[in-house]
């Protein structure tokens, strides 16, 4: 049954959505830490974030099992073709979330941690942007198996989207900051988002000029009637968003920023599905070909009613209670 699949394909979507705006500041803000260099401003950094930072990752796994769950055959081609991006990805969050723990537990070594913390959310977030670009620009797949080369994921094109994901979520974090701190913090955060902002929103630009021309259906989704006439909405909000953003920072807004950098990434994700639909895996498998029996499917769904809205729930109100600036004198730890 197709309308089970798309409930899934729309579950699925909407965890790596969550993951991606979620998370994407928090690493955002690992990031960043090399143009922070006092301990000071980096303690609040690590505070605003460390109520939060490990429950946004519950939606990685989530997307992450629920694709292997759902989409088994979509799963088993992509995964080979992206493995060493995915295992460095997985790495980098590992030594990340070490490093975030061990900075608050020496003095001595306390450089190097945060110096782990750094790279440890950089080689995550590319690692993301490259395994994306690596999907968008098609997997071979042949006889419902992965048919390429163990180096097809690293082309200039899944480079640039890395790059585009790094700035990006420095972008994220940079609003973030600006939204949770104060002072001369605050005012180096909100710099640091107009320079990010720039660099995200040419690298969409680029990106989004290249995407179509990698395969037929994106042209056709892209610049053929009628389908273009839904598409050309989504570079309209992107302006609207962009607007938003540069307002934002210039008039010293402190929410304002961080929901139009969030609207940039959603726009964008809504750009990949236009892309992307019926296709789970571009140009080789549909959302109904690439999905489980649809029994496991049903079964599967009762379960997801269930968890989801207590992960969204519980998620909520951690945000809610940590809500506000972040106190320079009391920190998390």
């Amino acid at each position: 049954m197709f309308e089970l699949s798309f409930i899934w394909a729309v579950l699925i979507a909407f965890a790596v959505l969550a993951y991606v705006v979620l998370d994407g500041f928090d690493l955002g803000v690992g990031i960043l830490f090399p143009f922070f260099p006092e301990q000071r401003d980096r303690n609040v950094m690590t505070n605003s974030i460390a109520p939060v930072w490990d429950g946004n990752e519950t939606w990685l796994v989530l997307g992450g099992g629920g694709l292997m769950a759902v989409f088994p055959l979509a799963y088993a081609t992509v995964l080979p073709a992206l493995y060493i991006p995915i295992i460095l990805m997985v790495l980098g969050l590992i030594f990340r979330g070490v490093a975030f723990e061990f900075r608050f537990r020496t003095q001595r070594w306390r450089g190097v941690w945060d110096w782990g913390f750094a790279l440890g959310s950089m080689t995550a977030a590319l690692m993301q942007g490259i395994a994306l670009g690596a999907l968008v620009q098609g997997i071979a797949i042949a006889n419902r198996q992965y048919a390429g080369g163990w180096w097809d994921w690293l082309t200039p094109f899944s480079i640039v989207t890395g790059i585009a994901v790094v700035v990006g979520y420095g972008l994220l974090g940079a609003t973030w900051l600006n939204l949770k701190t104060t002072g001369d913090l605050q005012a180096r955060a909100r710099q640091l988002a107009v320079y990010a902002g720039i660099g995200t929103l040419a690298l969409i630009g680029v990106v989004s000029l290249w995407t179509p021309f990698l395969e037929p259906i994106y042209f056709e989704r892209w610049f053929q009637w009628p389908t273009a006439f839904f598409s050309a909405f989504v570079p309209l909000l992107l302006a609207v968003c962009a607007f938003g953003l540069w307002q934002g920072l210039t008039a010293n807004k402190h929410l304002q920023p961080f929901l139009s950098a969030l609207g940039l990434f959603v726009l964008s994700f809504a750009g990949l599905g236009i892309s992307f639909y019926p296709y789970i895996v571009p140009g080789a498998l549909t959302i109904a070909e690439a999905a489980a029996p649809d029994s496991s499917l049903a079964f599967l769904l009762v379960g997801a009613v269930v968890l989801i809205p207590i992960i969204l729930a519980y998620t909520g109100y951690a945000y809610w209670v940590f809500r506000g600036k972040v106190d320079p004198e009391e920190g998390y730890h």
